[in-house]
């Protein structure tokens, strides 16, 4: 019998449980919490890390040090996958020790590969065929992956932000106090801010010096929980402005109540900071990857199933 690696299943359930699964779940326990701290998220890979390896070990060939060998080595891979997302995509608040959180998930991979191996010994061994079910599961995948791929983007952004709420220049709508005008200090970007249920697809115009109207960008993915304790901000949009000086913000919805304000642009950093511009369907597709193998995956297993002799599906 030769080495067995993750299939898709395992792969999507390890990504899911260390990359969007620690945004998500602190983003629902600490809704009064300005920033996630890193070290909360750190957490989730490097204890993942030996459930990993035990799975992987549990079904590998009766070799003791190649089975724990191989587990060990994959599991640490994945947690280097998963702590360089933390790194270089979403860097949160705080500072870590990168080399301790992967040399400790590494040890504790290694004792769940030992226990695993162990523990799969006395597992029966069956060749199931493939279900069709299967289908079923990469088809929930699909769509779950694609919204939790959005939310990490939108919560990683949110939390990656650097500095205090953006300063406030004017705006547009009943919160605002300029009539719809704002003036900017310097030629430059300048960020399109919804104020609290206020609609998050403007279609906002800028004119001023001149007739010339600028048309604003918008934000495919709108990072929130800017402003202050008045109200709360999305970032929708950004607009260019050659000059400094006033200029008239306009921005049409179907909501008559809808706010907009203008600010400086949010800095956020790591990867996130452009992920947020990219077409929401390509943020979907990424998300929808591991569903997709799945479903091939399934597919593949079926058919080699069906030209083996003595097997059904």
């Amino acid at each position: 019998m030769s080495v067995r690696l993750p299939g898709p299943g395992v792969l999507t359930a390890w990504l899911a449980a260390t990359v969007p699964a620690p945004l998500v779940v602190y983003e629902w326990t600490h809704r009064w919490e300005e920033d996630q701290p890193l070290s909360t998220a750190l957490w989730w890979p490097v204890l993942a890390s030996p459930l990993l390896a035990a799975v992987l070990a549990a079904r590998q060939p009766r070799r003791a040090a190649a089975a724990v060998g191989v587990s060990t080595l994959v599991a640490t891979a994945l947690l280097a996958v998963s702590l360089a997302f933390f790194r270089w995509i979403v860097p949160l608040t705080g500072e870590a020790r990168w080399g301790r959180a992967l040399l400790g998930g590494a040890a504790l991979a290694v004792a769940g590969a030992l226990i695993g191996y162990a523990v799969g010994g006395r597992l029966p061994r069956r060749a199931r065929p493939a279900s069709r079910r299967g289908y079923l599961v990469g088809g929930l995948t699909v769509v779950f992956g694609a919204l939790l791929a959005q939310s990490a983007v939108r919560l990683g952004a949110e939390d990656s932000t650097i500095g205090q709420p953006p300063r406030e220049y004017g705006g547009a709508g009943p919160y605002a106090t300029s009539a719809g005008r704002f003036t900017a200090p310097v030629a430059g970007a300048y960020a399109i801010f919804s104020v609290g249920f206020s609609p998050a697809d403007p279609d906002c115009r800028v004119t001023g010096g001149g007739s010339e109207i600028r048309t604003a960008e918008p934000v495919s993915v709108q990072p929130g929980d800017y402003g202050g304790d008045a109200a709360t901000y999305a970032w929708v949009a950004t607009v260019r402005v050659p000059s400094p000086g006033t200029w008239t913000l306009d921005c049409r919805t179907a909501d008559p109540e809808a706010s907009y304000v203008v600010g400086d642009v949010p800095a956020i950093r790591g990867a996130v900071g452009s992920l947020i511009h990219w077409p929401v369907g390509v943020i979907w597709l990424a998300g929808a990857v591991p569903g997709l193998l799945t479903v091939a995956d399934t597919a593949r297993r079926r058919a080699r199933s069906r030209g083996t002799p003595g097997t059904t599906g």
